[in-house]
């Protein structure tokens, strides 16, 4: 009898180490713009990184807020792209990054930001209980309405009626997570 009992011990034991094996193969880690994104670095260390989010980075520089989203957070991060920062008039990039304009630039980036680590589990639960849409308040203290127009899409509109599409969900880094968007929210 121990025999038995101890054969089914190791046959669950055994079964539990492959369980988890699969699952963290299963969770490996996402790309984005074609590089690896590691959860075990900051959202500023995985957004360098990434050669889709150059413009990102520049403007997170520009403004001042490297250490902030370097620090323990959690932060989630709706990410523009490069292509979306293009769909800006030509000049707005260049001259949002003048140190004249640091606090416009600030304003635009941290509306991009809101507290706390939402999956996009949680934004789709969030806009089920909402009815719809899920209203999620920034760190600049503005507001985004989070939709989902069709099963496993998010998308967001920011408060001048302009829409964003979550193109890459669920980014986890060691401080928030990242939802790459492809257009740039703009707050009242």
């Amino acid at each position: 009898m121990n025999f038995r009992k101890s054969m089914i011990a190791v046959t669950l034991a055994t079964s539990a180490v492959f369980t988890s094996a699969a699952a963290v193969a299963q969770k490996a880690d996402p790309m984005v713009g074609g590089a690896a994104m590691y959860s075990n670095k900051t959202v500023v260390q995985n957004a360098a990184a990434a050669p889709n989010l150059t413009t990102l980075v520049a403007a997170v520089k520009a403004a001042g807020l490297v250490d902030t989203l370097s620090g323990p957070g959690p932060f989630t991060v709706f990410a523009p792209t490069n292509d979306a920062f293009g769909k800006l008039p030509a000049g707005t990039v260049d001259t949002l990054t003048q140190p004249d304009n640091k606090a416009t630039l600030t304003k635009i980036l941290t509306y991009h930001v809101v507290p706390g680590r939402l999956s996009a589990k949680d934004l789709s639960k969030m806009i089920k209980k909402g009815g719809g849409t899920a209203t999620l308040t920034t760190v600049s203290g503005g507001t985004l309405k989070a939709m989902s127009p069709s099963k496993g899409t998010i998308t967001l509109t920011d408060e001048k009626g302009g829409t964003s599409t979550v193109t890459t969900a669920d980014v986890f880094q060691s401080n928030g997570v990242v939802h790459v968007i492809d257009t740039v929210l703009m707050p009242n």
